[in-house]
């Protein structure tokens, strides 16, 4: 697998387990900004994402099923207590909370549970609240929650794309790029692109990752969600030991751009990365030194490296 990619995956705001509660992020589902440092001029999950097989099949809600860990036991006929299987574990899902109603989420998603039975859904639904509130603190726990979900309504493409998501948080990258391929199958959203470009990355498939950049809905989509595209695509290229195309992929892109935005700092500063890896260090002070002009969030260590590389030159 690649290195680990310090907090750089694209974003999931908007969309399947990034909605629920606090942790909504509302927009674009290629948008989020980093929360650390960028490495290798990437976009890529945390080596953890959001990952993130699975069994599907959409079961049934009991009124007296309990959520619990994966330790829960059952009796049998003759009344002794046995263990749960894996199936069932996951069936059950990590314990909810009981102040989490399934309320936190986006009304679009609710509106596309609307279909299930009402204690159906209402379990979906908490469920999918869980994992959008641990998605960033807890990937792995809120994996569990979105499989939870999938195993009760694993024909719902919110539901697939929440597993999608939460699977590449947790660094399940296999598992998200087959749950967001599903998803796209049943919505054709391609909304999820620069993620399952992404995934395709951090499974060694740099070429395939590269092949989804230049799909031709890429160039509707947002300046936003183009940018964290380009940051996949030239993560790729340097996967691939392309510098020279990493920088012209980039070079593309609006590093100039006026605006402060966290993609636009992600931009400038995957850009001066890439251009200390090519040993080119007075042009990637340069622009380690414009990254920090603009990142005001400190999302960056573009400060800590312009620094580095100044005493380096000294």
């Amino acid at each position: 697998m690649a290195e680990d990619r310090g907090g750089q995956r694209p974003s999931q705001g908007g969309t399947g387990a990034s909605r629920g509660g606090s942790a909504g992020r509302g927009g674009n589902s290629a948008g989020r900004g980093s929360s650390g440092r960028p490495s290798s001029g990437d976009s890529r999950g945390r080596g953890g994402a959001p990952g993130k097989g699975r069994g599907s099949g959409s079961g049934g809600y009991k009124s007296g099923d309990k959520s619990g860990s994966s330790s829960r036991a059952f009796r049998g006929r003759s009344g002794e207590e046995r263990p749960r299987t894996v199936e069932q574990s996951t069936y059950d899902g990590p314990d909810l909370p009981e102040e989490i109603t399934g309320a936190e989420l986006d009304q679009g998603v609710r509106a596309q549970l609307k279909g299930l039975p009402e204690k159906l859904a209402a379990r979906v639904a908490r469920h999918l609240a869980a994992a959008g509130m641990l998605i960033d603190e807890d990937p792995e726990t809120a994996y569990q929650h979105t499989l939870a979900a999938r195993a009760r309504a694993s024909r719902l493409a919110v539901v697939r794309e929440a597993t999608g998501e939460a699977a590449y948080a947790a660094g399940h990258y296999a598992e998200a790029l087959a749950e967001l391929r599903a998803a796209k199958r049943m919505n054709g959203a391609t909304d999820y692109l620069p993620i399952m470009a992404d995934c395709h990355r951090a499974l060694g498939n740099p070429e395939q990752a590269i092949k989804l950049a230049k799909s031709p809905s890429v160039s509707n989509f947002a300046p936003e969600a183009k940018a964290e595209m380009t940051l996949v695509e030239a993560g790729a290229r340097r996967d691939m030991g392309q510098l020279d195309a990493a920088l012209r992929t980039l070079e593309l892109a609006p590093l100039q751009s006026k605006t402060r935005a966290p993609w636009v700092v992600r931009l400038r500063y995957a850009y001066a990365d890439i251009l200390e890896a090519a040993g080119r260090e007075s042009d990637a002070l340069a622009w380690f030194h414009r990254t920090n002009a603009i990142d005001s969030e400190q999302i960056t260590d573009a400060a800590d490296r312009a620094d580095l590389l100044e005493r380096r030159q000294a």
